[in-house]
């Protein structure tokens, strides 16, 4: 059976809805890594669920979804394959990448998002332009969607883990 320990909520003092969006990305990020880098090379690449994806699929999609709303969509900037984890109608992972390798472009990701959160009122408009030509969501809205993938998929994720023997629950 899985060690499920109590999640660590950021302090309940903090007013600040830049901090608490960034507090909780970090500790959603903070628990996929753990998750990952509990399974071997093997178990990483493989699945054992009838949709058939990896946990290194699901790396991968989540680097590629936080920077299409933050890079790609609310700063507007253009980057290299903003679709790169999805081919063929199911997640992928480019033949370059391996799990090391994502989770470098996961910690860089984050070191931008941080940027982003510092930098923008939460109430500021997406960029025109790359991902983004009319309907621009706001700042908060993209942070309150990203921070819903996250939450999803890690729950997905500890299924795949937990039938591969790997770490699950909430560490602390």
């Amino acid at each position: 059976m899985a060690r499920l320990t109590v999640f660590t909520e950021p302090p309940s003092d903090i007013s600040d809805p830049a901090e608490l969006f960034r507090r909780f990305l970090d500790f959603y990020r903070n628990e996929l890594v753990r998750r990952i880098e509990s399974l071997d090379a093997i178990t990483l690449t493989s699945s054992s669920l009838p949709s058939e994806w990896t946990p290194l699929q699901m790396l991968s999609h989540l680097v590629h979804m936080e920077q299409r709303w933050f890079v790609w969509g609310f700063l507007g900037r253009d980057v290299d394959a903003p679709w790169g984890d999805w081919q063929d109608d199911r997640w992928h992972v480019p033949e370059e990448m391996n799990g090391p390798a994502l989770l470098r472009r996961l910690h860089e990701g984050a070191r931008i998002t941080d940027e982003v959160l510092t930098a923008h009122a939460l109430d500021e408009l997406a960029q025109v332009g790359g991902r983004f030509t009319d309907e621009l969501p706001t700042l908060s809205w993209i942070c309150f969607h990203v921070l819903q993938e996250y939450a999803r998929h890690l729950g997905h994720l500890d299924i795949a883990v937990e039938l591969a023997g790997g770490q699950t629950g909430e560490g602390s």
